[in-house]
């Protein structure tokens, strides 16, 4: 009987670290790109004015989706897809998904309406600090009257991923990310040829994030065709599946718009200080790396997987499939952790120096990346941690880990902004992240067991300690280079920041391959069979 256990933990755990391997894969695409993306931006419009103006103005939108797209939708219609899909057959499932369209097409369209009529009152709340500068408040209202629409397309786009990742079919929806920042990369350039003023820059590019977010979604389009779907206009609100749907999303929006309580903390406090909601987002931005690679990969994954057992009935196939899940979350998350940390400047100084970006911008966006990073396995874990309660019928759990996670920051950010300024909400932000992430591990466990006591914590302290070799030889080496190259032109930027991870990553895996950490041995045996596969295929 263990030993038929043990063989199902390796095969959850390899079938765990090939689809992440494909997830992970595509998103790294994404995430470059949103780098490249970034750096563009930082490069035309720097780290003050403009560029805080834009980041406010696409924070509006970007808190609904959040709270539409990203979060409670996807959580909530991604198991009640597949439970329509396994009971009722595809043709209810794809039905299904047209109401679920044609419901938010009316909901969201008056939310825009909305949102753009009140642009004036929601910016004057959301960043007091703006009206000490002027004409930057006005700036915003009107960034953010043209990114409203954004909403609608980047939930449309939640959708056709959701039904795509429940088919589990993951390589378009991870991909379709990219295509948004692809679009946003050469509008950028074409307004970079045209030698606008920052004020034109900032105006153009909100409308190139709009043609972003619509082919973020036409992408999925020719994949969910094939799959045999069609998109008529149904409009059925008292639809069972569209209920559904509806009441596990209410409390999780409510959970949602908690965390969005922190967003709107932090933005009044970091609109007080010019450039630091720029320093801020550009320090969060590095973080999405890791957190789209692992945390969204895998809970992407996990989440298909977790509400397909829960609908079986099948306890011991989701306590496994989250163990296996969060222990390989740990095993990438906690090295990235020592990584940003130990060299956050050289990282920051190579992606965001550039143009209008100063290093004085540098050394403030390091320290909130330092700060930040200290959250990083709660950012990850959350997104593999609140699928299992959703699958399980339990909303409400993530939703008190929300509003645990929203206190803590709001009384961090609160008393520490006075003396330490943006820092603390840094800091804010990454305490409420463990802490939500640690409810929820503990509410896992009281009901229904089995995850905490099955070996988790002895690998995890191994790859704390391999982290922590890697992090300090990756420092020294950063210093070293710092001192011999400096840290002026493209040879000592990339080599300071480029050399010291490519030391840290050659040294991380073969030490935790030598603890015996299983992680490291599946990751190990998936590389070495995608090679003898190539080789096969290109052997006549």
């Amino acid at each position: 009987m263990g030993a038929t256990v043990e063989v199902k933990a390796a095969v959850e755990r390899t079938r765990i670290a090939r689809a992440a391997g494909l997830v992970s894969a595509m998103t790294l695409v994404s995430r470059v790109l949103g780098l490249v993306r970034e750096t563009v931006f930082a490069a035309l419009l720097g780290a003050g004015f403009h560029s805080d103006a834009f980041r406010i103005g696409f924070r509006i939108p970007n808190l609904l989706r959040d709270l539409f797209a990203e979060g409670a939708l996807s959580a909530a219609f991604v198991p009640t897809y597949a439970r329509t899909a396994k009971e009722h057959g595809h043709a209810a499932a794809f039905r299904l998904a047209n109401r679920v369209l044609t419901f938010l097409a009316v909901l969201l369209g008056v939310l825009v309406l909305v949102g753009i009529v009140f642009a004036q009152p929601l910016v004057g709340r959301l960043a007091p600090g703006f009206a000490g500068a002027a004409g930057k408040t006005e700036l915003t209202v009107l960034l953010t009257r043209v990114m409203m629409p954004f909403l609608p397309l980047v939930s449309f786009a939640a959708v056709a991923m959701g039904m795509l990742n429940a088919e589990e079919r993951f390589g378009v929806p991870a991909l379709s990310p990219a295509l948004f920042n692809v679009v946003t990369i050469l509008w950028a350039v074409v307004l970079w040829r045209l030698h606008l003023t920052p004020e034109q820059v900032v105006l153009g590019w909100a409308f190139g994030t709009l043609l972003g977010g619509l082919a973020q979604f036409l992408v999925q389009v020719p994949a969910l065709r094939r799959a045999g779907w069609r998109f008529r206009p149904e409009w059925a609100p008292r639809d069972p599946g569209l209920v559904r749907v509806a009441s596990l999303m209410a409390p999780a929006t409510v959970g949602l718009a908690a965390v969005q309580v922190n967003i709107f903390v932090n933005s009044t406090f970091a609109s007080h200080d010019q450039g630091a909601v720029s320093w801020l987002d550009c320090a969060f931005r590095l973080l999405y790396l890791p957190i789209g690679l692992f945390g969204v990969a895998l809970g992407t994954i996990a989440t298909a997987g977790l509400a397909r057992r829960a609908a079986e009935g099948d306890a011991e196939g989701l306590r496994r499939t989250l163990r296996q899940a969060l222990s390989m979350l740990a095993f990438l998350t906690i090295p990235a952790t020592a990584g940003l940390m130990a060299v956050g400047v050289p990282i920051v100084r190579l992606l965001y120096q550039h143009g209008r970006f100063t290093a004085d911008d540098t050394r403030a966006t390091a320290a909130a990346l330092v700060l930040y990073s200290f959250g990083l396995v709660g950012y990850t874990g959350v997104k593999v941690l609140a699928p299992a309660f959703y699958a399980l019928d339990r909303p409400r759990v993530p939703l008190a880990g929300s509003v645990l996670a929203v206190a803590s920051n709001v009384v961090i950010v609160w008393t520490a902004y006075p003396r330490f300024g943006f820092g603390a909400i840094a800091v804010g932000t990454a305490a409420g992240s463990l802490l939500n992430a640690a409810f929820l591990l503990a509410a896992f466990e009281r009901r229904l067991g089995g995850l905490l006591g099955q070996g988790l914590f002895r690998p995890i302290a191994r790859m704390v300690a391999a982290a922590a070799a890697m992090a300090v030889v990756s420092w020294l080496a950063a210093t070293g280079l710092e001192r011999w190259l400096g840290t002026r032109g493209s040879l000592a930027t990339m080599a300071t920041a480029l050399l010291p991870v490519a030391l840290g990553v050659a040294l991380y895996l073969p030490i935790t391959r030598l603890l015996g950490i299983g992680e490291a041995e599946a990751i190990e045996r998936l590389v070495v069979d995608r090679l003898r596969g190539r080789r096969a295929a290109s052997t006549p």
